[in-house]
């Protein structure tokens, strides 16, 4: 297993995370622990999460997991702040009030004194960044968390909030987690090289574009049979879904078939040729991977020891162009517009 600097940070991460979304839901306890143990017998030290997953079911798994033999001390132990966690209006967002409450209850759940990377699930237009700031840096001189980091930040304002930083004089965020992958490589032209510049780590999240990437997917005429009663499309992919637009297009698949002549050549399944390309990608840190099961996990790790020759980006660069889409951007159920308004305040 490779480690990465975390950004500008002192410490080192795994070359992949392991993103326990699915963990104390699709996957149970007992099946949870397994996967934590063997991620980490896999040499993986950096695991990440968020408040909201099945309702901080997500976290008091990991937190278990965790606390059993001493596991927490070698973990770098992320986890995200942002959603609504209840009706009340003042329960979510990057307020003062909703992020103190919540790295509370997340220290709880994780069954641990301190949050190494405590991130913003998405950015809030409606609170200043100055508040945000300054309610994160309070956390770090309590010692509850020890470095903050973003997700799904545009350039922009991941630059703003490092100038905010600057001014106010307060820890600076060293990790973004964007959705990135060999689909979509827009963030090629902004945000990539505004983090590198910056010494922010990008842990990207979606690798796998959904499962497109896996080759687990037919092109649609193969795939979606017509019901010979109703006459009406039916099949997994055959829904108008935000994630099922990449299942509709001879160009994403154009990307997946090329990928399986790579794997075949080079022994490997798609899932890894996948993730070697995005870990190799320059400015990435960590693709964080979200395995459902342990087959799952255990090809996923398959790509720490998958390097990609020139020859095998090359032609994946002539396909999947760099900085550029092979789909239009594609806005996930939790990535919104709302995101990248300006806030109101300055």
């Amino acid at each position: 297993m490779e480690y990465r600097r975390l950004g500008r940070s002192g410490v080192q991460v795994s070359q992949f995370c392991l993103g326990t979304m699915n963990l104390g839901s699709s996957a149970d306890e007992e099946l949870s622990f397994r996967m934590v143990d063997y991620a980490m017998d896999q040499g993986v030290n950096f695991l990440d999460t968020a408040n909201m997953y099945g309702d901080g079911k997500s976290e008091e798994v990991v937190g278990a997991a965790l606390a059993r033999d001493g596991k927490r001390e070698s973990v770098v132990l992320a986890t995200k702040v942002h959603f609504p966690t209840s009706d009340d209006p003042n329960d979510r967002g990057n307020g003062r009030r909703h992020i103190i409450e919540q790295c509370d209850a997340s220290l709880r759940r994780l069954k641990t004194d301190r949050i190494d990377l405590y991130q913003l699930h998405r950015a809030d237009p409606e609170v200043p960044i100055e508040e945000t700031l300054l309610a994160l840096e309070s956390l770090i001189q309590a010692g509850k968390v020890r470095y903050i980091g973003t997700s799904t930040f545009p350039a922009w304002r991941l630059v703003e909030s490092m100038h905010v930083s600057e001014r106010l004089g307060v820890n600076r965020f060293v990790s973004e987690q964007p959705p990135y992958h060999m689909l979509d490589r827009q963030l090629e032209k902004t945000l990539i090289p505004a983090a590198q510049s910056y010494g922010v780590a990008i842990i990207p999240w979606s690798p796998l574009a959904g499962g497109m990437l896996t080759g687990k997917y037919q092109r649609p005429e193969t795939s979606n049979r017509q019901n010979s009663n109703t006459g009406v499309e039916t099949g997994r992919l055959s829904g108008e879904d935000e994630w099922s637009i990449w299942h509709r297009k001879d160009t994403a698949f154009d990307v997946v078939e090329l990928i399986q002549g790579i794997a075949t050549a080079r022994g490997a399944s798609v899932t890894q040729v996948s993730l070697a390309w995005t870990a190799q990608q320059p400015g990435i840190t960590s693709p964080i991977i979200g395995p459902r099961n342990m087959d799952q996990l255990q090809d996923c790790l398959g790509a720490t020891d998958l390097q990609l020759t020139a020859a095998d980006l090359e032609q994946i660069d002539a396909l999947a162009r760099p900085g550029e889409s092979v789909v239009p951007y594609i806005w996930s159920p939790w990535v919104t517009p709302e995101s990248f308004r300006p806030h109101q305040y300055r």
